[in-house]
């Protein structure tokens, strides 16, 4: 089969297609043709030997990537709840060795869901981390209510726009930040209220947010937490919130913390639900073939690509 092997860590040009066997799998795994991968900041990252590669450095051939959806083409003597032949997308093994970026993957069963069929396999694969991610930080974390207030930082990216949309369907009232060429877009999600972060001061139209999800980290948590009414929470997916920052949120009487998805195939399943009834959709404006993998990663490293990019095969 054909896979994308991390040579080192570093530029686009260590992104290598090499033939690899198709891969054998556990009893509790099934065997799945790829048809499309997500990208991630989280792939860039580990790409130039940050993100997760400290816990992959040692193995060989490393193969990055965790986004896929794709068709069942082998089970494991434990799995019933998949057969061949069946559509599934879902994360795999985040943050250990996801190996997506190949034309099949081994993937534990536990970490997939049936890809709903009004949803082509290149959206599916969009629905999975970014969409994890916000689903397990606003409603598995977070709690949000109907009629809290909630902000999503960069509501027009990948976690993001999962997120307002999500935020949306709890009841919450939704702030989005984004930039004025995206507030259109942003509205489109269901944010009520576009905050155009180059000419609008977050705490000029916030006050006593019930939830902030920051997916910049930086200066932004400092800013989030002074939007957050006590008994509030701040949720940091980039960078993590440093010990200063999270006695700072317990002195303000704001719950602040670092989060990082994780694979779960009943979380799956729910997203699954959500995009079966089109309460959730996913923006995927670009997409790129698997030969041109370097380009997709150079779109993202770039932090300005709108929703989500998709590799196809």
């Amino acid at each position: 089969m054909k896979a994308i092997v991390l040579k080192q860590p570093g530029g686009t040009e260590n992104l290598i297609e090499q033939d690899l066997p198709i891969p054998a799998i556990q009893a509790d795994e099934v065997l799945v043709q790829v048809k499309a991968i997500s990208i991630n900041p989280v792939d860039v990252k580990t790409r130039a030997g940050k993100g997760v590669y400290g816990r992959l450095k040692e193995i060989s051939p490393l193969i990055i990537g965790w986004d896929i959806s794709g068709i069942v083409t082998e089970v494991g003597s434990k799995v019933v709840n998949f057969k061949k032949g069946d559509e599934v997308f879902g994360m795999v093994n985040f943050p250990g060795h996801g190996k997506a970026y190949a034309e099949y993957v081994a993937a534990p069963a536990a970490h997939l869901a049936k890809k709903p069929v009004n949803i082509s396999h290149t959206e599916a694969a969009a629905a999975t981390l970014a969409a994890l991610t916000a689903y397990q930080a606003l409603v598995i974390k977070a709690n949000v209510q109907a009629g809290q207030k909630v902000v999503i930082h960069a509501a027009a990216g990948g976690v993001g726009h999962f997120a307002v949309q999500i935020a949306k369907h709890l009841g919450a009232y939704v702030y989005g930040t984004a930039s004025a060429a995206n507030k259109d877009l942003v509205k489109s999600f269901g944010a009520d209220r576009p905050i155009d972060y180059h000419t609008e001061r977050l705490e000029d139209v916030v006050q006593d947010a019930d939830f902030v999800l920051d997916t910049l980290g930086g200066d932004s948590i400092d800013r989030s937490l002074a939007v957050t009414k006590r008994g509030g929470t701040v949720i940091s997916i980039p960078s993590g919130l440093a010990e200063a920052v999270t006695e700072k949120a317990k002195q303000l009487g704001i719950q602040g913390y670092f989060f990082l998805v994780q694979s779960n195939g009943e979380d799956m399943n729910k997203i699954a639900a959500l995009l079966e009834k089109g309460i959730i959709k996913p923006h995927v404006p670009q997409t790129f073939s698997f030969q041109d993998m370097g380009n997709a990663h150079l779109l993202q490293e770039t932090g300005r690509a709108k929703g989500k990019i998709v590799v196809t095969l």
